[in-house]
């Protein structure tokens, strides 16, 4: 059961000066925990393994996007940037997204390969946090996906200079029936410039909401190609 205690969200801010923002005191807005225990003697000895459980049991639960995941980078500058992107694929071998390799996202990726993903599931009150190497996929596991893509998110992805100044909302959508006419109902391939990043996992923390924020956090770390676990104070 999930309970919200609204917030007071005064209409002016401290010194009732108009044309501001109003200040939003939101002290108040939670909700109780009411999570199943996580507890050692019932989780996989493999992460991966342990992952593959949540994610079919979110597949089931979460109503929308179950695959959304935050992923972090920073780049040589020391900034760090994160954005949603959708899981594609996991395996032992890591975990997949795909997109446009003169992104921010991959710019910073290739300055700094060591990124963090979180997938957040608030139907089922989880988090799972996964630091990891990020290194692009081969191009024929692009190429494979990219013909999964329907024809106009093929486009899209001709049409997208991905992180690139827009002049405006028109200029983009005339780029896209300029590729349109391009292709003209031919296949459409993959841009060259786009493509999957495989993140590597070496830590990964599954966190079960609990009540009185007394939560489960079950931490796995990668140490000479074996993997231990260890409970996190929540």
């Amino acid at each position: 059961m999930i309970k919200y205690i609204k917030a007071w969200l005064p209409a002016r801010d401290e010194v009732g000066t108009p044309g501001r923002a109003a200040r939003r005191f939101l002290g108040m807005m939670r909700r109780e925990y009411h999570g199943e225990p996580l507890l050692e003697a019932h989780i996989s000895a493999d992460p991966i393994e342990q992952f593959s459980t949540w994610f079919d049991q979110a597949i089931k639960q979460v109503k929308d996007d179950p695959n959304a995941m935050l992923i972090s980078t920073v780049g040589s500058d020391g900034q760090p940037s994160s954005r949603t992107v959708l899981l594609k694929e996991f395996d032992e071998n890591g975990f997949v997204f795909y997109t446009n390799y003169q992104s921010r996202k991959a710019r910073q990726i290739s300055e700094n390969p060591k990124v963090s993903i979180t997938f957040y599931w608030p139907e089922m009150l989880r988090q799972v946090h996964i630091e990891g190497i990020a290194e692009k996929v081969p191009e024929s596991q692009s190429d494979e996906y990219f013909a999964t893509r329907p024809p106009a998110s093929r486009l899209g992805a001709w049409a997208s200079a991905q992180s690139r100044t827009l002049n405006s909302r028109e200029e983009l959508e005339k780029i896209f029936e300029d590729i349109k006419n391009r292709f003209n109902k031919q296949d459409i391939p993959r841009p060259p410039e786009w493509g999957g990043f495989n993140v590597s996992p070496y830590r990964m923390e599954f966190w079960q909401g609990r009540l009185n924020r007394l939560h489960d956090r079950i931490c796995y770390s990668k140490n000479d190609s074996k993997w231990h676990i260890t409970r996190l104070s929540p």
